[in-house]
């Protein structure tokens, strides 16, 4: 760990309907607590295209004017430019953002229509990190080497016929397509699934899978989304030195390690297992980066 000791990184990367949500208040708690200054960058932010030109580039790709394209991949995301900005963050603290706006409540909010971005902007004065979460936080590729910035990367990740039936719920009850629709964008997805998003798993610090203990066999007649008390979560770490595993056994009631590296944990303990895992960690940082300064 540790690639700007000044300026630290930590970026979470994982699909959507990972439970996201889940980790974005686990890391504000800590950041609360600990009294720390965070500069949060959303993935979306750096889509190449708002709703509108994304949804017109499918259209056509989708008659054939063009290679299939979707969020996964880099022709849709300005990943050169992720790199860059993680890049000047961890040199000097600073650099330029924007934000994407996903609905009429953040619309209001930042005074835009939604699936628009706002303008670039300079990111805020002082912060003590970087929080990154979206789909590329630990990508390598020709045109960028996002991953090499972060001093700590954690991948969130369902197994994939849960995060099927967590899309096709979403996309169908939130947002009204047909159950057709929703699967030829699986479907379309899947080539960059497998060659962008997969891979950045291997390069993380810290895995979470969440994996349901019910049966998902056919994710496309799913009734509902399995619950956290319906779910394991295996975590998994790519060096267990320094990990104390007593202590997460003891603090996770019902968890248990089926590997020297991994532990496995109720659904409903995850917020849990992120604090307890990643306060000491946050720490460090803050640590070296006070020696640093």
């Amino acid at each position: 760990m540790g690639v700007s000791t000044k300026h630290p990184i930590i970026a979470v990367t994982g699909s959507s309907g990972a439970g996201t949500t889940t980790v974005m208040k686990s890391f504000a708690h800590i950041f609360r607590r600990e009294g720390i200054a965070a500069q949060v960058i959303e993935g979306d932010s750096f889509h190449r295209f708002d709703r509108q030109e994304m949804r017109e580039r499918v259209r056509r790709a989708d008659h054939g004017e063009g290679p299939q394209i979707s969020h996964f991949g880099p022709e849709s995301n300005l990943l050169a430019e992720l790199d860059r900005a993680f890049g000047e963050y961890a040199e000097t603290g600073g650099g330029q953002v924007r934000r994407y706006i996903h609905d009429p409540a953040e619309g209001r909010e930042l005074n835009g229509e939604p699936g628009t971005f706002t303008p670039w902007q300079s990111m805020q004065d002082k912060t003590d990190l970087l929080f990154y979460e979206g789909l590329h936080g630990a990508y390598v590729g020709p045109e960028a080497h996002v991953a090499r910035h972060v001093d700590l990367l954690v991948g969130v990740v369902p197994i994939i016929n849960l995060e099927w039936i967590q899309k096709l719920h979403r996309d169908q009850t939130l947002r009204g397509y047909s159950q057709q629709a929703v699967v030829e964008t699986i479907l379309r997805r899947m080539p960059d699934y497998v060659k962008h998003i997969c891979p950045q798993f291997s390069r993380t610090h810290v895995n979470f899978q969440r994996v349901p203990t019910v049966d998902t066999s056919n994710p496309f007649i799913a009734k509902d989304i399995p619950s956290a008390d319906e779910s394991m979560v295996v975590i998994r770490f790519a060096n267990p030195k320094g990990i104390d595993f007593p202590y997460l056994l003891s603090m996770l009631h019902d968890s248990w390690m089926s590997r020297p590296n991994n532990i496995v944990i109720p659904g409903g303990k995850m917020g849990l297992a992120m604090q307890l895992i990643f306060t000491p960690m946050i720490l460090r940082l803050m640590d070296l980066r006070r020696r640093a300064a």
